[in-house]
């Protein structure tokens, strides 16, 4: 590039700092910056000190910068937990400095601002003895337990998993549904961190809302400091979950996003056409990473097809290897094995979560998937980002993509250092763009779900009136007193008041009901019918028959003494209506929906019918999806039940043991090693490389 084309660039950027835009200087300082990395070129000291004036002090150059800019740089540097201090940008230095003044903080930032980098800093500074942090999914637990693992294992007890004891120093990671088991064991909370915190919003009636409003509220009260963190809000409400919390908005942007209307080209006889082929274009443009969204499984089906009919092989031996891999283990039939091949993955809550895992570490790294499909899961599960953003839909499943949806998407585009230009593509009109105004407050299901005692400074005198009247009603049809122990039962915290009113009702009006659960403790399988057949109708959106599905938690019982193929030929075999497609969302299913459904149900029994048999066992066995536990939480941390099974027949490290916890488990694998597991074991170069991958998940970093 000339000199006098990167001063005439920086004098146009001077010019918005005199007038006060600074928004605008430093998007183009931004794109400045992509050119120079473009051509190889180092950045001029003139830019470096715009850089320094706009607050982007990481993208200093210290080997072309004045030492006024290069006194900034050091000056921004702080503990990140890892070997070498990492210099911050001005809004994350402000951030931190709140969070290190003791202050409540709710921030919006945008996707690109470096969130996580405050939490490790204000850790690795800070050094609380308890940190709690909720995250919205399975992933996103996983991606933040090896971040903070790599960093702070040394000092502190890294729980993500139940049933895991609590050491000197602890940082507890986990989906708000976890959290509850902790609530009696942990007595202070230094430093509380709800990531994704708008999902509380009761607006959008997940039943996960409720759960996550109820987990904010109990956890709370024994939090010192809290950080709640979220994109693309424009404000807070005032309400009882964010009392006492200073809200802080930031717009400070590291990357520029760059909006394409491809939409507007389209011809309405021709669109579906000429859709596929901008697609297509945009993927064979240049080696570059690439984001679909696809909305819906259905979309991703066709995305999908496009894709594996148009793109040439990329022929490398890791994506080759790991094709076979997924036929011989998976399916033969598996879509995603023919993807792979292509370049191409698919992320979504249908994949085994091994699988989600593994894709997001091959996209992130040059040269393997470039592509990944998605539905809503990319922006819920994890923390990645591409140089491409294609809208391939303005759906989220059944329903319409909304506003804020559409710009959680959208900041996916760009990553600080790697694509200081996001490039979004909307190949269909996205929703109109509008400020997201959050507002918490007590819905009814959770208003009465909590002990008035407990929480009464945060109540008014109407919310107190209706709490009461609730308890009393329960209590008349069970007696005085009881509802108040059901709420404050351990493993009914995680449940509201109306789903517990519910089965009390049932219990007390029907004599029968559930009266044939004892049966699934029996070890013949068809003795399970009657009891799962009043279980399918207590679960909601089954999109199978109830014999299908009866038939399915049958055969899924063997899942550990049988391959995924071979249980997959049975499912065919029984016309279950199953296949690789779906197999693991409907193994979650009974995971998580029907082991939850029965464990309510068995503990409200203690004190309505106190006689009742104790099915925990069965409830046990399904909430692991019938696999050992250390097996099925083993997969969390990234190591398939396929490599489990190795160990296990080669009797390495007994991983049917249901009385040690995965971090004690954890100890004997470290004391193996990686290298000597791979030789015992006889793996293949692409086992071995998701067992490496495993590792380092578990592995502290040197310091």
């Amino acid at each position: 590039m000339e000199e006098n084309y990167i001063f005439e660039k920086s004098q146009e950027i001077n010019a918005l700092l005199s007038a006060g835009n600074e928004n605008k200087a430093r998007n183009l300082t931004i794109r400045l910056l992509s050119e120079l990395k473009a051509n190889g070129e180092k950045p001029l000291p003139v830019v470096n000190h715009l850089v320094r004036s706009l607050g982007l002090y990481p993208y200093i150059d210290t080997k072309t910068a004045s030492w006024q800019d290069q006194v900034a740089f050091e000056a921004f540097k702080v503990d990140v937990g890892e070997k070498e201090a990492k210099t911050l940008h001005r809004a994350q230095s402000y951030l931190l400095k709140k969070l290190l003044q003791g202050t409540d903080v709710a921030v919006s930032a945008p996707t690109s601002f470096g969130k996580s980098f405050i939490v490790d800093s204000f850790i690795a500074l800070n050094k609380p003895q308890n940190v709690v942090i909720i995250v919205p999914t399975i992933a996103l637990t996983d991606e933040t337990r090896r971040r903070l693992y790599r960093k702070f294992s040394t000092d502190y007890t890294i729980i993500t998993t139940p049933e895991v004891a609590l050491g000197a120093r602890n940082i507890l990671i986990f989906p708000q549904e976890r959290v509850f088991g902790y609530l009696d064991k942990i007595q202070t909370i230094d430093f509380l961190i709800v990531d994704e915190f708008y999902k509380a919003e009761p607006a959008t009636k997940d039943e996960r809302a409720n759960i996550l409003l109820k987990a904010i509220i109990e956890l709370s009260r024994k939090a010192k400091q809290r950080y709640y963190l979220a994109p693309n809000i424009s404000d807070v409400e005032e309400n009882p979950f964010t009392k006492g919390m200073e809200f802080v908005k930031i717009d400070f942007k590291t990357v520029v996003t760059e909006f394409h209307e491809n939409y507007k080209e389209f011809d309405s006889e021709n669109q579906d056409e000429q859709k596929k082929e901008c697609l297509l274009s945009i993927l064979k443009e240049r080696d570059s990473k690439t984001l679909v969204y696809a909305g819906s499984h259905s979309q991703t089906d066709e995305v999908l097809d496009i894709l594996i009919a148009n793109l040439p092989n990329v022929d490398t031996w890791i994506l080759n290897a790991f094709s076979e891999w997924l036929k011989e283990n998976y399916s033969e039939d598996y879509k995603l094995a023919q993807a792979v091949l292509k370049g191409v993955g698919i992320h979504n809550g249908r994949i085994h979560r091994s699988l989600s895992q593994l894709q997001v570490k091959l996209f992130e790294k040059a040269g393997r998937l470039n592509t990944l499909v998605s539905t809503s899961s990319i922006i819920e599960g994890v923390n990645t980002s591409a140089e491409n953003v294609v809208l391939w839909s303005n759906r989220n499943g059944s329903r319409g993509l909304t506003s804020f949806a559409y710009n959680n998407i959208a900041g996916r585009g760009g990553r600080m250092f790697q694509y200081f230009v996001g490039r979004v593509f909307n190949l269909v009109e996205p929703p109109a763009r509008e400020p997201k105004s959050l507002k918490l407050d007590f819905p009814d299901d959770v208003l009465v779900s909590i002990d008035v005692e407990k929480h009464k400074q945060d109540l008014t005198r109407e919310q107190i009136i209706k709490i009461v009247a609730f308890s009393e009603e329960v209590d008349e049809k069970v007696g005085t007193g009881t509802y108040n122990k059901l709420i404050s039962a351990p493993e009914l915290r995680g449940y509201t008041g109306f789903q517990i009113r519910g089965v009390v009702s049932e219990l007390i009006e029907n004599e029968s009901a559930y009266s044939s659960l004892p049966y699934l403790l029996s070890d013949d399988v068809q003795k399970w019918n009657s009891p799962l057949r009043d279980c399918y109708y207590h679960l909601s959106h089954m999109d199978l028959q109830h014999w299908q599905f009866i038939r399915f938690v049958k055969i899924l019982s063997q899942n550990w003494i049988k391959t995924i193929p071979e249980l997959l030929a049975e499912f065919e075999e029984k016309k279950v209506g199953i296949g690789i497609d779906n197999f693991f969302e409907y193994e979650r299913r009974v995971a998580y929906d029907l082991s939850n459904m029965l464990g309510q149900v068995n503990s409200i029994m203690r004190y309505i019918r106190p006689k009742s048999k104790d099915i925990s066992p069965f409830i046990f066995r399904a909430s692991h999806a019938f696999l050992p536990k250390l097996v099925y939480e083993l997969e969390e941390y990234g190591l398939p039940r396929m490599i489990s099974r190795k160990i296990q027949n080669k009797g390495i490290i007994d991983l049917e043991q249901e009385d040690i916890s995965v971090n004690e488990i954890l100890v004997a694998f470290k004391e193996i090693g990686c290298e000597n597991l791979v030789t015992a074991l006889e793996l293949s170069k692409f086992e071995t490389y998701i067992l490496t991958f495993f590792f380092q998940g578990i592995t502290a970093m040197e310091k």
